[in-house]
Protein backbone atom coordinates (compact mmCIF):
# COMPACT_ATOMS: atom_id res chain seq x y z
CA UNK A 1 0.00 0.00 0.00
CA UNK A 2 1.17 3.55 -1.02
CA UNK A 3 1.19 6.31 1.52
CA UNK A 4 -1.73 6.73 2.98
CA UNK A 5 -3.64 9.90 4.42
CA UNK A 6 -6.31 11.08 6.21
CA UNK A 7 -8.95 13.75 5.42
CA UNK A 8 -11.31 15.12 7.07
CA UNK A 9 -14.07 17.80 7.34
CA UNK A 10 -15.68 19.97 10.12
CA UNK A 11 -19.07 21.56 9.45
CA UNK A 12 -22.27 22.90 12.47
CA UNK A 13 -25.31 22.15 11.72
CA UNK A 14 -28.80 22.49 13.37
CA UNK A 15 -30.88 19.50 14.77
CA UNK A 16 -32.92 19.24 11.03
CA UNK A 17 -29.49 18.97 9.15
CA UNK A 18 -29.01 22.60 7.83
CA UNK A 19 -25.47 23.73 8.07
CA UNK A 20 -25.20 26.72 9.72
CA UNK A 21 -21.17 27.04 9.35
CA UNK A 22 -18.45 25.19 7.16
CA UNK A 23 -15.74 25.53 5.32
CA UNK A 24 -18.14 26.98 2.51
CA UNK A 25 -18.81 30.00 4.56
CA UNK A 26 -16.15 30.28 6.52
CA UNK A 27 -14.61 31.09 2.83
CA UNK A 28 -17.87 33.72 2.09
CA UNK A 29 -16.62 35.46 6.02
CA UNK A 30 -12.98 35.74 5.06
CA UNK A 31 -13.48 37.03 1.84
CA UNK A 32 -15.83 39.66 2.80
CA UNK A 33 -13.40 40.62 5.25
CA UNK A 34 -10.91 40.74 2.53
CA UNK A 35 -13.22 42.87 -0.03
CA UNK A 36 -15.56 44.50 2.00
CA UNK A 37 -18.52 43.64 -0.25
CA UNK A 38 -20.59 40.54 -1.12
CA UNK A 39 -20.88 41.48 -4.56
CA UNK A 40 -17.24 40.77 -4.93
CA UNK A 41 -17.58 37.64 -2.92
CA UNK A 42 -19.87 36.12 -4.68
CA UNK A 43 -17.93 36.81 -8.28
CA UNK A 44 -14.98 35.26 -6.49
CA UNK A 45 -16.68 32.28 -5.09
CA UNK A 46 -18.56 32.03 -8.43
CA UNK A 47 -22.22 32.37 -7.00
CA UNK A 48 -24.75 34.52 -7.43
CA UNK A 49 -24.92 37.45 -5.00
CA UNK A 50 -28.53 36.11 -3.94
CA UNK A 51 -26.71 32.65 -3.02
CA UNK A 52 -24.03 33.87 -1.02
CA UNK A 53 -26.86 36.58 1.23
CA UNK A 54 -29.04 33.34 1.49
CA UNK A 55 -25.73 31.61 3.16
CA UNK A 56 -25.12 34.58 5.12
CA UNK A 57 -28.87 34.98 6.18
CA UNK A 58 -29.08 31.37 7.03
CA UNK A 59 -26.18 31.33 9.53
CA UNK A 60 -27.37 34.63 11.16
CA UNK A 61 -31.06 33.18 11.74
CA UNK A 62 -29.66 30.06 12.77
CA UNK A 63 -27.85 31.93 15.48
CA UNK A 64 -30.18 34.53 16.13
CA UNK A 65 -26.86 37.00 15.82
CA UNK A 66 -26.12 39.53 12.70
CA UNK A 67 -22.79 38.30 10.99
CA UNK A 68 -22.40 40.63 8.32
CA UNK A 69 -23.19 44.48 8.45
CA UNK A 70 -23.67 46.54 5.14
CA UNK A 71 -23.70 50.16 4.83
CA UNK A 72 -24.23 51.40 1.36
CA UNK A 73 -20.96 53.92 1.98
CA UNK A 74 -18.82 51.44 3.72
CA UNK A 75 -19.32 48.55 2.32
CA UNK A 76 -19.66 44.72 3.95
CA UNK A 77 -17.95 44.08 6.96
CA UNK A 78 -18.06 41.01 9.65
CA UNK A 79 -19.53 42.24 12.97
CA UNK A 80 -17.60 41.55 16.06
CA UNK A 81 -19.85 38.38 16.78
CA UNK A 82 -19.01 37.12 12.74
CA UNK A 83 -15.23 37.98 13.33
CA UNK A 84 -15.99 35.77 16.84
CA UNK A 85 -17.56 32.70 15.10
CA UNK A 86 -15.13 32.85 11.95
CA UNK A 87 -12.04 32.84 14.35
CA UNK A 88 -13.98 30.22 16.61
CA UNK A 89 -14.54 28.16 13.80
CA UNK A 90 -10.89 28.10 12.47
CA UNK A 91 -9.69 27.18 15.48
CA UNK A 92 -12.26 24.53 15.86
CA UNK A 93 -10.95 22.68 12.46
CA UNK A 94 -7.58 23.22 13.39
CA UNK A 95 -7.73 21.29 16.55
CA UNK A 96 -10.63 18.98 14.91
CA UNK A 97 -7.45 18.39 12.33
CA UNK A 98 -4.52 17.90 14.84
CA UNK A 99 -6.98 15.35 17.29
CA UNK A 100 -7.50 13.06 14.14
CA UNK A 101 -3.74 13.35 12.74
CA UNK A 102 -3.22 11.91 16.04
CA UNK A 103 -5.81 9.26 16.27
CA UNK A 104 -4.85 8.28 12.77
CA UNK A 105 -0.60 7.62 13.02
CA UNK A 106 -1.62 5.92 16.42
CA UNK A 107 -3.95 3.43 13.91
CA UNK A 108 -1.94 3.70 11.22
CA UNK A 109 1.63 3.96 11.91
CA UNK A 110 3.69 1.16 10.50
CA UNK A 111 0.90 -0.10 7.92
Amino acid sequence: MGKVRLKSRQWLEDSEGNIIMGEGRQRIFELIEQTGSINETAKLMRMSYRGVWGKIRATEEHLNKRIVATERRHGSRLTDDGKKLLMDYSRLKRQCQKADEEIFTAIFTGR
